[in-house]
């Protein structure tokens, strides 16, 4: 399961860079999202937008989005297809947090296998399919099914497009000096709760943790 902007696009980068230096042997990658391969075009159409590093990636004839690499897929009918393709390959399909979108089918028809990997590499909200699976669940409800999860779930946080606790107290130290109001708007509790006691501890300030319907006055 992959977030189809940014993430996919992130991931392709990584493997299209991993198999022109021969670091990892090609294997068939398929893109089965029709929102991720049409941002995929805007970022084509967009070269002087690029990095230094992508842009001297490309002078070396590698480009993430080359179908040199990857394969696209557009409509249900070739989505359903995968499912008889042979041998090893890799499918990044949305949604990010398995709570819809192809992926669903993927993993329905997928994880009764032991064979199976599945590759977490985005957060998975609480109540999510994607959570319950990173959590360790042996069974879960797909489109109404209970689903056998005999496959092998593996979670890669370093694809995460948050910044995390030290960038947060690193972006917070030139403001702390001026003594602001700081709330924490955005995250689970348990993570809110840890930042607040770091906050506190580094800055002597105590952040706000606002709730559902709470009323702040800036």
């Amino acid at each position: 399961p992959a977030f189809a902007i940014g993430r996919t696009q992130h991931i392709l980068y990584q493997l299209a860079v991993l198999f022109y230096e021969q670091k990892v042997a090609p294997f068939p990658v398929i893109v089965d999202s029709p929102m991720a391969i049409e941002v995929g075009k805007v970022y084509a159409h967009h070269p002087d937008l690029f990095d230094e590093e992508t842009i001297n990636w490309r002078k070396q004839g590698v480009f993430p989005l080359d179908r040199t690499w990857f394969k696209f897929t557009t409509s249900g009918e070739e989505s359903k297809q995968l499912n008889e393709l042979k041998g090893p390959c890799a499918i990044l399909a949305g949604a990010g947090m398995c709570n819809g979108g192809r992926i669903q089918h993927h993993l329905k028809f997928n994880l009764p296998y032991s064979s199976t990997q599945v590759l977490i590499v985005g957060y998975q909200g609480y109540g999510s399919l994607g959570r319950q699976l990173v959590d360790g669940a042996r069974e879960v409800k797909i489109h109404g099914e209970q689903i056998q999860v005999r496959a092998k779930v593996h979670t890669l946080n370093g694809f995460s497009a948050h910044a995390g606790q030290n960038d947060l107290l690193k972006w917070l130290k030139p403001l702390a000096q001026a003594k602001p109001k700081v709330l924490l708007t955005h995250g689970e509790n348990l993570e809110r709760e840890a930042l607040a006691s770091q906050i506190v501890q580094n800055y002597g300030l105590k952040p706000m943790l606002p709730v559902l319907n709470q009323v702040i006055e800036i």
